[in-house]
């Protein structure tokens, strides 16, 4: 008995994680209403045969696999449709304007000043009249953009100039080589190994080796 618990728990499991795999990344990071749906459906289409031994595996598989491909279709489709996708996904709401609160926008999507003090409070803004715009997202996020004279300084506003930076190049991670971030920079696994013994390192003994842009290497050894 118990191996059929076993059984049909990591079944599901895999299922489950299949179907969400699926779904895309934007499914995972940021739920609209329609996802969050799905997201329960999901939860307990995945519990029904992980309690219930006497129901066959296939009463859970058949409609999760249907509403992972639905959800798969309605989200192609709101790519290509803004009028679907705001049947679905709902749309942007301006809930502060120069600094003013809009009252009527706020009712619309009931959404209260408790709420949006909350939200601004983890923003590290307490004060209304420095937001210029501030807009609920779709996923029920707050962003805010402050007025120009409260926002942070940055160098194009004083006119210095600044190099690129870009990204580092992840070269080594957990001792494994990743040649093909080197072929991306046009190095190769010759050029680390000889940089590594150096050190008196081999890849196998370090946990994290990065590129930056400027030519500095970073090296976190196991």
């Amino acid at each position: 008995m118990i191996w059929e618990y076993v059984y049909r728990t990591t079944f599901v499991y895999f299922l489950v994680l299949l179907v969400i795999r699926m779904m895309g990344k934007r499914e995972i990071g940021q739920l609209s209403p329609f996802d969050f749906v799905v997201a329960i459906i999901i939860a307990e289409l995945a519990a029904i045969p992980m309690e219930a031994t006497n129901i066959p595996l296939w009463h859970s598989i058949l409609p999760l696999c249907i509403l992972g491909i639905l959800e798969v279709i309605v989200s192609y489709a709101t790519l290509f449709s803004r009028k679907l996708r705001g049947i679905i996904c709902g749309h942007p709401q301006v809930i502060i304007k120069n600094g003013v609160l809009l009252k009527a926008e706020m009712r619309k999507a009931r959404y209260n000043l408790d709420d949006l003090i909350a939200q601004m409070r983890e923003k590290g803004i307490v004060d209304p009249d420095d937001v210029e715009f501030a807009v609920l997202e779709t996923s029920g996020k707050l962003s805010v953009i402050l007025k120009s004279q409260h926002r942070p300084v940055t160098p194009a506003d004083l006119g210095i100039p600044t190099a690129y930076e870009g990204l580092p190049t992840v070269l080594v991670m957990d001792g494994d080589v990743l040649t093909k971030n080197l072929d991306q920079i046009d190095l190769d696994e010759t050029w680390l190994q000889k940089v590594l013994s150096e050190r008196g390192l081999t890849p196998r003994k370090v946990l994290l080796a990065t590129l930056g842009t400027d030519g500095r290497l970073f090296i976190n050894r196991k």
